[in-house]
């Protein structure tokens, strides 16, 4: 897991549906799979690819374990874009405010 002091709060977004990402390759080399559930994925920033990172749903507190394979969201005030298996098992439709460690 990721140091819990460097925990970020922001929203977080899906993708992989519609936007042409589910089965282009990711900025790790792997083939990205926006309904992989072992393990899901997510795309970040800055945490190195590998990274196991905890997203939690604030509005229900519902989370999952993510592998950090991609790079983004390129969008200002997101920290982290999860696919759509990730997005659906914290709950989350479109964007959701997120705990990220």
């Amino acid at each position: 897991m990721a140091n819990p002091s460097r925990a970020e709060t922001c929203i977080a977004s899906q993708y992989g549906v519609g936007d042409g990402y589910h089965g282009k390759r990711a900025a790790n080399g792997s083939i990205f799979n926006t309904y992989a559930t072992s393990p899901y994925t997510v795309a970040h920033k800055t945490h190195r690819f590998g990274t196991v990172l905890r997203i939690t749903n604030l509005a229900n507190g519902r989370s999952i374990s993510a592998v950090v394979t991609d790079r983004g969201p390129f969008v200002k005030g997101r920290c982290v874009d999860l696919g759509r298996a990730g997005a659906s098992a914290i709950g989350m439709s479109g964007t959701a405010w997120v705990s990220v460690e």
